[in-house]
């Protein structure tokens, strides 16, 4: 370097790059605007209504009119031993919906992949996908129907078989199965598409070389297909985790009663109750609060362990 001329610092030239990248492609980086705007405004700005939760708010004084509670509706989500029973309904719900609606995708779209038949697998598809099209208002009203131990198909083959009819949806101990195979139903064949399109791009030089070497479909699937979907596999994985403390509103709030709240009711629906039917604001904002913090511990660590073990992860 000549005496006297300074080296430029590296970051300004960095950041002086980056920008002539988005200059050279204002076409594109436009594109980006109306993302940024919708995030803005119903993701980011609507933050502020967090302070609710350090507050006892009222509808006439107003978010920042209303008097500072500090800490202790954070302190009341503690003491209450209600809150404890719904935050375990949810992570045993949660659970179960987890061990067989995470699988489930990946092997119903391994066994689309491997069709052969061409309209069938179509059909296949979209049979499989229309269930997740429909909402849980309509479809909680099927499934009250269908269960049913009065009028139920269900309920008249158990009649048929000489066995008296269960009330699935009103009774403690099938309740959970109730809504993990229903979930299970909705949601596999949606789920599938992200790992038929993960499979569409594995090379098919490795299905030609494990056929060269021998290898039958159940061992292309076992060496090549699966370990070539540990990537994809992954990330949903460490998504999954994090939504582990998201229950699904819609699905239970249709179809729960008071006959199995002691096995069905969870913190979404609970924080309905509190928030909405009882006015407790405060505390109900404190329950979403807490909920989204443990939702952003499991995601930090669910990634970690997956760094640790492999280089696949969502940073």
């Amino acid at each position: 370097m000549k005496a006297g001329v300074k080296e430029k610092p590296k970051t300004t030239l960095y950041k002086r790059l980056s920008l002539d990248k988005y200059v050279k492609h204002k076409y594109l980086t436009l594109m980006f605007i109306p993302v940024i705007i919708y995030y803005a405004v119903f993701a980011y700005a609507p933050m502020y209504g967090i302070i609710i939760a350090f507050k006892d708010y009222s509808f006439a004084k107003g978010i920042w009119g209303s008097d500072w509670v500090g800490m202790d509706n954070f302190v009341r989500i503690f003491e209450g031993r209600s809150f404890f029973q719904v935050f375990w309904n949810t992570i045993i719900i949660s659970f179960y919906k987890l061990i067989t609606g995470f699988p489930a995708p990946i092997f119903f779209a391994i066994l689309l992949n491997e069709l052969r038949c061409t309209w069938f697998k179509k059909s296949v598809q979209t049979i499989s996908y229309l269930p997740y099209f429909l909402s849980w208002v309509v479809l909680g009203g099927i499934f009250i129907q269908i269960l049913s131990p009065s009028s139920g198909p269900i309920s008249y083959i158990f009649k048929m078989l000489g066995k008296q009819p269960i009330y699935f949806l009103g009774d403690v101990k099938w309740f959970r199965s109730v809504l993990v195979v229903t979930s299970l139903w909705k949601g596999v064949g949606w789920g599938s598409i992200i790992y038929l399109a993960a499979i569409a791009g594995i090379d098919t030089q490795l299905y030609e070389a494990a056929t060269m070497d021998g290898a039958g479909k159940l061992k292309q699937i076992i060496y090549v297909t699966l370990p070539s979907l540990v990537p994809v596999i992954t990330i949903m994985f460490i998504f999954a985790m994090g939504g582990i403390i998201n229950d699904d509103f819609d699905q239970i709030f249709n179809l729960y009663n008071e006959a199995v709240y002691s096995v069905g009711d969870v913190i979404s629906t609970y924080n309905y109750r509190i928030g909405l039917i009882s006015n407790e604001y405060g505390y109900s904002t404190a329950v979403g609060l807490f909920k989204t913090v443990i939702s952003f511990v499991l995601i930090i660590l669910t990634n970690y362990i997956a760094k640790r073990y492999n280089e696949y992860g969502i940073w």
